[in-house]
């Protein structure tokens, strides 16, 4: 279903049909979103749900200068990392030369996966990330964010950032390894 401008016209003005049609469009593939920066799906849900509300108080700001989707996918992702950082569970003073030098090359690395690899274990893998690694894959990964940008967002040092990211690529490459290993794949 395509969303036109009176359908956004419609949602500023509040009318629950097209506020619904919108959620209808935009919600399962936000959703995955969500999941990516959560626990579980349960949590995901209502990080998706809040994130809608703000949404639609919001949707008079949406000028239509980029797309409709990307929007969105904005406003969900800063309501995850607004609930992230509400727990504050990212590990803030974290330095990067806790790293080896060594090691620091391999942060460009990538993780070879078979040609058969279940995405849905990779899913269930970055899940089970610990919160400050997987909120900083993602940012990186999945939304392109710079160490600065990432580091402005979540309050924290760029080297924390960058230490976050190698850290979770290290734990996700010794996760896919072992899941190799037993052919879990």
């Amino acid at each position: 279903m395509v969303i036109d401008e009176q359908i956004v016209k419609d949602c500023i003005a509040g009318k629950r049909q097209a506020q619904r049609m919108l959620f209808d469009t935009f919600a399962p593939t936000m959703l995955g979103v969500c999941i990516r920066y959560c626990h579980d799906r349960d949590e995901a849900e209502d990080i998706l749900q809040e994130a809608f509300i703000k949404v639609f108080q919001n949707i008079h700001s949406f000028r239509g200068e980029g797309s409709l989707a990307g929007w969105i996918k904005r406003v969900i992702v800063n309501h995850a990392i607004n609930y992230i950082n509400k727990r504050n569970k990212i590990a803030r003073h974290e330095k990067i030369d806790e790293i080896r030098e060594t090691e620091i090359m391999d942060l460009n690395d990538t993780i070879e996966f078979p040609d058969e690899y279940n995405p849905a274990l990779l899913l269930k893998l970055i899940q089970e990330l610990p919160e400050g690694y997987r909120t900083v894959f993602n940012l990186h990964v999945f939304e392109d964010y710079g160490h600065k940008e990432i580091a402005e967002l979540l309050g924290i040092s760029e080297n924390t950032s960058k230490t976050q990211l190698f850290k979770a690529r290290r734990w996700l490459k010794n996760k896919i390894e072992e899941s190799k290993q037993k052919k879990n794949y």
